[in-house]
């Protein structure tokens, strides 16, 4: 009976002996939280094993995510595959149609959301300074510049080619005047007049041929022989040409005055802003001027949108991870977290392991206890 207590005692010590120990080796993993000082000095093994290595503990979680984790064939396998661009070409299309091209919102209200609230007015003030500035230039272009430096060189052409053309189109439209009803009493008012103002001679010129309408034939014959000549063709052909010709070296506040400007412009400001209609045009929806406007975007730009993007951003995909620094970031965030963060997170995944370490270290305990108790009852 006394080698049986002997026994279990063993046992019973050995198994407390295993399980506490265990018990306080997981415990200093984490505790103390903070150095333990007793008499000025630090006690051993205070604070625990993490937080005395939490600096290293953290520079290692860096390195392992960055190495194993985070890398960027991680990314490239996850992300850059053709299901991730189906699904970032279903979402821009999906919200292209519910969202941009959606009868919900005005113009105007996507420009109110985007921060401009006074869109009409801000445009029309801009339509009005564009008129007047376009305005005063050409202002400025036609009181510095000549006909000549207007007129295209084809135009000046053109314009020196019709001369002998208007010239004679005068001369026709001439004879045709003195030959018609209208032409002979002008003949003869000036016959008339001409006499008239002769005085005593003219009156008895008068009183031989009378009122003048005698005369008229013979002036409508030498009229006409002077439209027809071909002198009078030339004649009036360089007094055309030597006119343009002046005409050309003139500017045009030469040739007219000067010019008012100030109501044409504000005629021109009001009529370009009543057509514009600015604030109805506003008030409609995107897709009122772009029906097919998603669609054309989900056929056309996006496909090409996504895979550049794709493209660009896989190429780059070191470079943008290297400035990233993962690494130090997750230093960083794990350097702040509290001991008590740290020991939930751990214990949070391993509780159980630790529970069974615990009843490992029970077991084998008292196993050795066992051991223990049958080698002191043989010897």
């Amino acid at each position: 009976m006394t080698s049986f207590f002997t026994i279990v005692f063993m046992v019973v010590v050995g198994a407390l002996i295993g399980g506490l120990t265990n018990h306080v080796a997981i415990k200093m993993l984490f505790r103390p939280h903070n150095a333990v000082y007793l008499w000025g000095k630090r006690l051993p093994f205070t604070p625990g094993l993490i937080p005395r290595r939490r600096d290293e503990l953290a520079k290692q979680l860096g390195k392992t995510v960055i190495n194993y984790l985070l890398t960027p064939e991680t990314f490239r396998t996850k992300f850059f595959n053709a299901t991730m661009k189906a699904t970032v070409s279903k979402w821009l299309n999906d919200k292209t149609k519910t969202v941009l091209f959606s009868d919900d919102k005005t113009l105007q209200q996507w420009l109110d959301q985007a921060g401009i609230p006074h869109a009409p007015e801000l445009i029309e003030h801009k339509v009005d300074a564009l008129i007047m500035q376009q305005i005063d230039t050409l202002k400025n272009t036609l009181s510095t510049q000549t006909v000549q430096q207007l007129l295209p060189q084809e135009w000046q052409e053109k314009a020196q080619s019709k001369i002998p053309e208007i010239a004679r189109y005068i001369l026709n439209k001439g004879d045709d005047y003195f030959e018609s009803e209208e032409g002979t009493q002008t003949i003869k008012g000036l016959i008339d007049g001409f006499l008239s103002s002769k005085g005593t001679f003219g009156g008895m010129v008068q009183m031989f041929i009378g009122d003048g309408s005698a005369l008229v034939p013979m002036l409508q014959r030498e009229v006409k022989k002077f439209i027809v000549a071909d002198q009078t063709f030339v004649m009036l052909t360089s007094l055309l040409t030597k006119e343009w010709q002046k005409l050309q070296v003139q500017t045009v506040p030469q040739m007219f005055g000067d010019l008012d400007f100030t109501s044409t412009t504000t005629k021109i400001q009001t009529y370009a802003k009543e057509q514009l209609a600015i604030r109805d045009r506003l008030d409609l929806p995107l897709v009122h001027y772009l029906p097919n406007g998603a669609q054309w975007l989900e056929d056309n730009a996006y496909p090409k949108l996504v895979d550049t993007a794709f493209t660009q951003i896989e190429a780059k995909l070191e470079d943008i991870l290297s400035r990233m620094d993962l690494e130090n970031v997750v230093k960083e965030q794990v350097d702040k977290f509290p001991v008590e963060t740290l020991e939930d997170l751990v214990l949070g995944i391993s509780k159980r392991e630790f529970k069974m370490i615990t009843v490992l270290g029970f077991f084998l305990g008292g196993i050795i206890g066992l051991l223990q108790g049958f080698i002191a009852i043989l010897f």
